[in-house]
């Protein structure tokens, strides 16, 4: 975790620690394509997390309360198709003469509360503890202090229990059939005849029951 140097001698004097509290701050995602493996995309995901901790310092004390930055990264690799048109749009800032837009899947993530299921308090001793994340600007930001100028001597170690779902979305073109219609040009008119008066109006279909003559077959 990453502590500012207003809350790492907290840490630093912790015997015991205990979490309150985790909730996420926010997540980063970058899509790439897979080198030779045509329509796959590998999306880098890091989360930053705010961690409340109780830090004990001693037996009969009550715990000091310390927030702090957890983050961690995974990669998964999805497949997103493949798309060859260049989408520009009315609502892009940029010249779009100038926009080289190479019509990219946006990659999203669906996650659930985060839960804390572990974490410790250990000493640094000679073990060097890297995570291989820097910690954004406007992460910083967030918190009072400075993350940069930290040696810390403790070090917590926090296991968080995860749910997610990582989508790749892509806009697509449908092909939906239109097909004419006709408009009646004439109202349809009630009658309140008797059915067996209207079906004598219709006329006996002779032709119905006999044959067609020769010369007639041609005309058929």
């Amino acid at each position: 975790m990453f502590f500012t140097d207003r809350t790492q001698p907290v840490i630093d004097n912790a015997i015991s620690i205990k979490c309150k509290d985790v909730e996420i701050i926010t997540v980063y995602l970058d899509v790439e394509p897979v080198p030779f493996n045509k329509g796959f995309y590998s999306v880098d995901i890091t989360f930053f997390f705010k961690v409340t901790l109780g830090a004990y310092t001693s037996p009969a004390a009550p715990p000091a309360t310390v927030v702090g930055v957890a983050a961690f990264s995974k990669k998964v690799i999805l497949y997103g198709s493949d798309g060859n048109v260049k989408v520009y749009t009315s609502t892009d800032p940029r010249n779009c003469t100038e926009h080289d837009n190479t019509n990219m899947p946006k990659a999203s993530v669906h996650v659930v509360d985060p839960m804390c299921l572990s974490a410790k308090v250990v000493d640094c001793g000679c073990r060097h503890f890297d995570s291989g994340i820097s910690l954004p600007s406007a992460i910083c930001s967030r918190f009072d202090g400075d993350f940069t100028c930290v040696k810390p001597e403790k070090v917590v170690l926090i296991t968080i229990g995860l749910f997610t779902i990582v989508q790749l979305e892509r806009s697509v073109q449908m092909m939906i059939p239109a097909y004419d219609y006709a408009v009646p040009d004439k109202e349809s008119v009630n009658t309140t005849d008797d059915p067996c008066e209207v079906f004598k109006k219709i006329k006996f279909p002779v032709n119905q029951f006999f044959p067609p003559k020769l010369n007639e077959m041609d005309q058929l």
